[in-house]
């Protein structure tokens, strides 16, 4: 009897181990651990542990951080032919991101970057057809999104030899233009101005007042818009979950300096106050017309995205 109740419990004990051991080692499984074994040059596991961690479901954000660190380990260990597959799906998924000097040796960065030079402009093309859907549509907070991501790539070093020659310089200044419209109509209609008060039955002449300056805008005729020279915003210390888009409303004077801002559409209280106070430093080169210095009404996209 002693010898049964002894052998029951035994058997307890291995079949409890065989259920918790596989949560405890999964529970090890993360996106931390995997870097730090790729750190420490254990690709293989790295690896194996990214494989791991997709097969249980990534969200998108995680899931190209994977990605990224799959073609890093494959880089790695020489497996030229699958990192450069596993590369394309970077790229495609965030055409923007290029691994940074300290993260990776330069024969990594120089692989990273001719499949990028490969990949770009076929991208920005895609890119460019889904923002002008959205402007299409009418639906300008995610065309105002899409355009202000899409404009960086222009100024993108693996971009170089394409973007200065058609179609893809074409394709910048019809982005450019298209962000700026998307700017305005996402943003409201200023107040309308309060109408003059009665005019007296008798009442002396009086000289017209002189029309104020006027403000010219992206679009209006002989204009050459502001160039800037500081435009900075700030960071904002706080938690944002999933990006967040409003416009600014900034009006420069004929010395370049910053007279008037405001935010004609939100994107956080918080952040708002902090935009505006910055404008107020911003500098440009003032937009001429005929070479004269005149005022001129910018909008400006403010987003905020997860960190």
């Amino acid at each position: 009897m002693t010898s049964r109740v002894r052998h029951t419990c035994v058997g307890g004990v291995l079949a409890l181990v065989l259920v918790i051991s596989p949560a405890a080692v999964y529970a090890e499984d993360s996106l931390s651990t995997a870097r730090d074994l790729y750190a420490s040059a254990a690709y293989e596991d790295a690896l194996a542990m990214l494989g791991r961690l997709n097969a249980g479901g990534l969200r998108t954000d995680e899931g190209r951080v994977a990605d990224q660190y799959r073609a890093l380990c494959l880089l790695a260990l020489g497996k030229t032919s699958e990192a450069s597959q596993a590369i394309e799906s970077v790229v495609s998924a965030d055409p923007a991101y290029h691994p940074s000097d300290s993260e990776v040796s330069p024969r990594v960065r120089a692989v990273f970057s001719d499949v990028r030079r490969r990949l770009l402009p076929g991208l920005v093309q895609q890119k460019y057809s889904q923002a002008k859907t959205a402007y299409d549509r009418k639906d300008y907070r995610t065309a105002v999104l899409a355009f202000g991501q899409l404009l960086p790539l222009f100024d993108d070093p693996d971009l170089a030899g394409a973007a200065g020659k058609p179609p893809l310089s074409d394709l910048r200044t019809l982005a450019d233009g298209f962000h700026q419209l998307s700017l305005q109509a996402l943003a409201p209609p200023p107040a309308p101005a309060p109408a003059p008060p009665p005019v007296a039955a008798v009442a002396k002449p009086v000289a017209p007042a002189p029309e104020p300056p006027k403000i010219y805008m992206s679009g209006d005729a002989n204009v050459v818009p502001p160039v800037i020279v500081r435009q900075d915003l700030p960071p904002f210390s706080g938690i944002v979950e999933r990006p967040l888009v409003g416009a600014m409303e900034v009006v420069i004077d004929e010395n370049g300096k910053v007279i008037s801002a405001m935010m004609r559409a939100t994107v956080l209280a918080a952040y708002d106050r902090l935009a505006i106070t910055a404008a107020q430093g911003w500098r440009y080169r003032p937009a001429t017309v005929n070479g004269t210095p005149v005022k001129f009404r910018k909008f400006i996209q403010v987003s905020l995205t997860p960190r």
